[in-house]
């Protein structure tokens, strides 16, 4: 498995570039990663501001084992370039880059990554949020596989995608279903982490908790989030519950047994399980062991 789809990413919050005190706050969020924003959350004015003022909190460290992402200006947008320049030059986990919409667009956000000296272990995130992106999914994905590819993750901009398809963003999502499936299917196909849309009401915690359960159930990785309050309820829907992973250790266990080699289906206390279910049951083991290491390192 590899080592990006093993890492937690249950809970990914926006914090506001142009904030100081929540980019302070955020040292102590239990966000398994965080998005520090110079797109959306920023006005034009500010936008030279909060750049230096992100780049200089990433490169003053102190989040622990927290992943941190900067996420720039569109490339065709005044800022773009010179977000993406900066940010490599602070050097975070990733770079988030919106209006992902073709595959010529990922080529375009790493060339400017080398271009501007990125050290490999600098990830490219990308924004899937507009019709054009969708209809062009599979061929974009395929850019994770090519050689010294940086695109590990995508992020779901579910607001824009309601947006451009001017459909109701309803608590079922059924609208956007076909937008959510797509994307799930070429992430799935070609190795890529993809994080659900945020949740707008922050006040309406049983439809956070119903929509983190929706988007935990469709098979996403985590989800993205705009308040430090939705970290704790998203932490706990997306982590496999002791039971899980009690059996998946087990089950793991089972096919190891010299006995056992070469075998395809096994009972693993009652159950039938094959060895597809072995290969799922090692994620789920990675995931909650990674889970627990950064608990005991918060």
């Amino acid at each position: 498995m590899p080592a990006s789809a093993a890492r937690p990413r249950r809970s990914v919050l926006y914090m506001p570039g142009s904030n100081s005190r929540a980019l302070e706050k955020a040292r102590d969020i239990p966000a398994d990663s965080l998005i520090l924003d110079l797109e959306d959350a920023v006005a034009p004015d500010a936008k030279a501001e909060a750049r230096q003022q992100v780049c200089d909190a990433v490169k003053a460290g102190g989040y622990g084992r927290r992943e941190i992402v900067i996420r720039a200006n569109g490339l065709d947008t005044p800022w773009g370039l010179d977000d993406l320049k900066a940010a490599v030059a602070a050097g975070p986990d990733a770079i988030l880059v919106p209006k992902i919409n073709t595959p010529a667009d990922v080529d375009r956000a790493e060339a400017a990554m080398k271009q501007a000296g990125a050290d490999a272990s600098i990830a490219l995130w990308c924004m899937i949020e507009t019709p054009l992106a969708l209809l062009n999914i599979q061929a974009i994905a395929a850019k994770a596989i090519a050689p010294d590819a940086r695109m590990t993750v995508w992020v779901m901009g579910t607001n824009d995608i309601a947006k451009e398809l001017r459909c109701a963003h309803t608590p079922e999502r059924l609208p956007m279903m076909t937008s959510l499936g797509l994307s799930l299917l070429a992430a799935r196909a070609y190795g890529i982490v993809i994080l659900d849309g945020v949740y707008n009401d922050i006040k309406e915690e049983a439809g956070f908790a119903a929509m983190c359960e929706q988007g935990r159930d469709l098979g996403f990785d985590g989800k993205t989030l705009i308040h430090p309050s939705q970290v704790g309820p998203c932490n706990m829907i997306f982590s496999p519950d002791a039971e899980t992973v009690a059996f998946a250790r087990k089950t793991i266990e089972a096919f190891a047994l010299p006995e056992n080699k070469g075998k395809g289906v096994l009972k693993v206390e009652g159950r039938m399980v094959e060895i597809l279910h072995a290969e799922i049951a090692e994620r789920t083991v990675a995931i909650a062991d990674a889970i627990e290491e950064m608990a005991k390192s918060a």
